[in-house]
C-alpha cells in the first residue's frame, strides 16, 4: 500500500479565507482545499519565551489500492479516475474537530473517513516564525488539549486584596491556566477604603454594564470593573458594600455583620458576568466551567442549578466547589434563607441543623442554612488544596459536621496541592534578601543569615542554629504548643525569630519573651512582607506546628530557600515535607525535613532538638536535606495541570443537579 504524506503551515498571524474551488488552493490544485477554517485559539497565547509561533498542520494519508502517489488522482476499478479532493466529498473524508460536549473551545483537528479502510492521522506542532516552511523529518502524534472557559469566583485575589492563602491561589492560578491556553476570568469584588490601597484597582475600567440582582427581598444594582492582566480577565464587582475600611471580612471589631448579604452579591453577579460581559469583543457565554472558592462563592453551584439551569440556561457549565478551610462554612440562621434568592423549594439544599450539644438553649432548634453545604450537595466536583486535606475532612476530627456529607460524594473528592509563585519566591534574585544564592551555589545562605541577626539586633553567629516561624498567632497554627515550647527550647544554644500577628494574648507573649531572652529571642508583631522573605532566607530551620493546615505556603517557601521544614505531620505539611531518612539511599538519605505526630509540645520539642543536632554534627547529610527541597517542583503549572485533569473528568459525566 502506498504512502503519500504531505504538508501545509497556517500562520497563527493571518488564516487563508477558504479557496472557491480546488484549482484556487494552496496547493495549486494538488488534492488540498480548505474545507472549514478552524481556530487554535491556544496558540495565540504570547510564547513566555517571548517568540512568535505558527501552526504547522501535517496530514499523513495512507491510501488504500488504486491511489498513485504525488498526483493525488484515483483510479477506479472502471479505469476512470478522480481528485483527491472530489473523493473526498464523495466519500465523506472531511475535516472534524475534537472537542467535548462542554464548556471547551476547539484546540486541534483530525479527519474522518466515512468508510474504507483508509488510515488518516494528523498532527499540529508549533513552528518557531521565520521557519514556517520547513517540514519536519519525523512526524509526531500531538494529542488535541480542550481548552475551557474558566469562572473563577472568589472573595479575595492577590495583588488586589489578600488576606491568606485563598488571595494568593485565585491570584496566582488563574494566569497559569491562561498561559495553558484557557479563557480565564476572575470575578472579585472591589474593595475601596479610601486609602492607598485603592490604588490596586486603578488599571480596572468599568465595562458599562450595571446589572440588577434580586435577593435580599428587593433589586439590588451592581457594576462591573475589568482590567486584562498576565491574559487573564480581572473582573471585580462594585457595590457600596464593598466600600468601607479593614479586611474583606471585617476590622477591628470583628467580622462584617452584612457579609452573607455581600458574598450573596457577588455569587450572583458572578452568574451573570459570563452572560452579558463583552470582554475582549464577546462574552464568555453559558458553556463555562465556575471555580467556587470557599462559602463566600458557595451560592455559585446552587444558583446553576435551582435559577438558571430551569430555563435552559448553562446546561451545559460545569462548576467545582473549591475547599480552602472547611472551619468557615457561611451559616446564618434560617430565616435568612429568603434573602438568598433561591425558590421556595431549594431550601433543603441550604439548610442545615446544629447538633445537640452545640445549640445555645434549650429552645435552640439548631435550624440554620449552611451555604458550603449547599455548594457540596450541588457542584459537580469538590477539590481541597492538598491530597492529605481532602482524606481529613471525610473524618469527624476534620470535618466540622460535613463530615458524613464529604464521605458521601468521595468519588468526586479530590486534592491538589497549591504552588507558588516561583518568580517572587526566587532566592536567585529575590530582591528582599541581602545576597542571593541558588543550588549551584549555597555560600550566599549563610550571608543572609548574618544580615538577618544583624536587622533583628541578635548575636552575629553564623554556627548557631537559627529557628524561624512565620504565621497568624491562633490556635489553628499551634502557637501556644510554640510559646509554651519556647523558655526549654532557648536552654539550648539556638536563635529563634517570629513574625505575626493575631490573638492579642500571643502578641504580649512574644514581647514578654524577648524580654526575657534578649540574646536568642526576637519577635516581630504584625506582617512585612520582606521581612518575612529576609526570615525564609536567613534562617536554617522554619517550624510550623499546626493544628490543621489545609496546604501551607511557608514550608514551600522555605524549602524553595533551602530552609529546612520541622512540621506538624497533617494535611497539606503531611503531602509536601518528606520525613528525613539518614539511611535510605545508600546512605546519602532522602527526604526534606521533619514531620512529627501526634501534636504536643514535647514532640515538637524531640523534632526540633533532631534538627538542630543534625545541623551540627552531620553537615553533608544538611547540604542534602537542603538541595533536595529547592530541587522540588512547586510551581503554578504543575498545579494547572493537574486541576486540567479535573475539569476533564468534570465533563464526563452530565451536570450532577440538572
Amino acid at each position: 500500500m502506498a504512502s503519500t504524506q504531505t504538508s501545509r503551515i497556517i500562520p497563527c498571524r493571518h488564516t487563508p479565507f477558504p479557496p472557491a474551488s480546488a484549482k484556487e488552493s494552496p496547493a495549486n490544485g494538488k488534492g488540498w482545499a480548505v474545507l472549514r477554517q478552524v481556530g487554535f485559539a491556544s496558540f495565540y497565547r504570547h510564547n513566555r519565551s517571548g517568540k512568535r509561533f505558527s501552526v504547522c498542520v501535517r496530514r499523513s494519508y495512507a491510501e488504500p489500492n488504486g491511489l498513485d502517489g504525488p498526483g493525488f488522482t484515483k483510479k477506479s476499478q472502471d479505469g476512470s479516475s478522480s481528485s483527491a479532493v472530489e473523493d473526498y466529498q464523495k466519500e465523506g473524508l472531511v475535516l472534524g474537530t475534537q472537542r467535548h460536549e462542554g464548556p471547551a473551545s476547539l484546540a486541534g483537528l483530525h479527519l474522518i473517513p466515512q468508510s474504507g479502510d483508509a488510515k488518516v492521522t494528523d498532527s499540529y506542532t508549533k513552528v518557531p516564525s521565520g521557519q514556517e516552511h520547513a517540514t519536519p523529518d519525523t512526524e509526531e502524534n500531538i494529542l488535541a488539549r480542550i481548552t475551557f472557559n474558566i469562572i473563577f469566583v472568589a472573595a479575595e485575589v492577590a495583588p488586589y486584596s489578600k488576606t491568606g492563602g485563598l488571595g494568593d491561589v485565585c491570584g496566582s492560578l488563574p494566569i497559569a491556566l491562561a498561559a495553558r491556553g484557557h479563557r480565564v476570568m476572575v470575578v472579585s469584588p472591589r474593595y475601596l477604603d479610601g486609602g492607598p490601597s485603592d490604588k490596586r484597582f486603578a488599571n480596572a475600567v468599568e465595562v458599562g454594564c450595571p446589572t440588577k440582582i434580586y435577593c435580599f427581598g428587593g433589586v439590588q444594582e451592581v457594576s462591573f470593573y475589568h482590567e486584562y492582566r498576565g491574559g487573564v480577565d480581572w473582573v471585580f464587582v462594585d457595590h457600596p458594600s464593598y466600600h468601607r475600611p479593614g479586611t474583606p471580612y471585617g476590622d477591628v471589631f470583628g467580622s462584617f455583620g452584612d457579609n452573607q448579604f455581600r458574598f450573596t452579591l457577588l455569587c450572583h453577579a458572578a452568574c451573570e458576568a459570563p452572560l452579558v460581559l463583552p470582554l475582549g469583543g464577546f462574552t464568555y457565554g453559558e458553556k463555562c466551567l465556575f471555580l467556587a472558592n470557599d462559602w463566600h462563592a458557595g451560592l455559585v453551584p446552587v444558583l446553576l442549578a435551582a435559577k438558571y439551569r430551569p430555563y435552559g440556561v448553562y446546561k451545559d457549565a460545569r462548576s467545582i466547589i473549591v475547599i480552602h478551610n472547611l472551619a468557615h462554612q457561611g451559616v446564618e440562621p434560617a430565616i435568612t434563607y429568603n434573602n438568598l434568592g433561591l425558590p421556595p423549594d431549594w431550601y433543603g439544599a441550604v439548610g442545615w441543623v446544629f447538633p445537640t450539644w452545640a445549640r445555645t438553649h434549650a429552645l435552640d432548634t439548631g435550624e440554620a442554612v449552611n451555604v458550603l453545604k449547599g455548594a457540596i450537595v450541588t457542584a459537580d466536583r469538590i477539590l481541597t488544596v492538598s491530597q492529605g486535606y481532602s482524606r481529613e475532612i471525610t473524618t469527624p476530627e476534620g470535618g466540622y459536621g460535613l463530615h458524613e456529607l464529604l464521605s458521601s460524594r468521595k468519588t468526586v473528592l479530590n486534592g491538589i496541592t497549591n504552588g507558588i509563585d516561583v518568580n517572587d519566591w526566587d532566592p536567585s534574585s529575590d530582591p528582599h534578601i541581602s545576597s542571593h544564592y541558588s543550588l549551584i551555589d549555597l555560600s550566599g545562605k549563610v550571608l543572609c543569615k548574618i544580615a538577618l541577626q544583624k536587622e533583628l539586633g541578635l548575636p552575629v553567629r553564623s554556627d548557631c542554629p537559627l529557628i524561624g516561624f512565620i504565621g497568624r498567632l491562633d490556635f489553628q497554627k499551634g502557637i501556644d504548643m510554640l510559646l509554651s515550647a519556647t523558655p526549654e527550647l532557648l536552654q539550648d544554644d539556638v536563635q529563634l525569630v517570629m513574625l505575626g500577628s493575631g490573638e492579642r494574648q500571643y502578641e504580649d507573649w512574644m514581647r514578654h519573651l524577648e524580654s526575657l531572652y534578649p540574646d536568642k529571642y526576637r519577635g516581630w508583631v504584625g506582617f512585612n512582607v520582606p521581612i518575612s522573605h529576609r526570615i525564609t532566607a536567613g534562617c536554617d530551620i522554619l517550624t510550623m506546628p499546626s493544628r490543621f493546615e489545609p496546604c501551607g505556603l511557608n514550608q514551600l517557601y522555605a524549602m524553595r530557600y533551602g530552609t529546612v521544614p520541622v512540621v506538624h505531620r497533617t494535611g497539606g505539611l503531611r503531602d509536601t515535607v518528606e520525613n528525613y531518612n539518614p539511611y535510605a539511599q545508600e546512605g546519602t538519605g532522602e527526604g526534606t525535613g521533619w514531620t512529627f505526630s501526634p501534636l504536643s509540645r514535647e514532640n515538637l520539642i524531640a523534632a526540633l532538638r533532631i534538627a538542630v543536632g543534625t545541623y551540627r554534627d552531620h553537615k553533608s547529610s544538611w547540604e542534602g536535606l537542603m538541595k533536595r527541597g529547592m530541587e522540588r517542583d512547586y510551581s503554578w503549572n504543575n498545579a494547572a495541570v493537574q486541576y486540567e485533569q479535573v475539569f476533564d473528568w468534570a465533563l464526563l459525566d452530565p451536570p450532577y443537579v440538572k
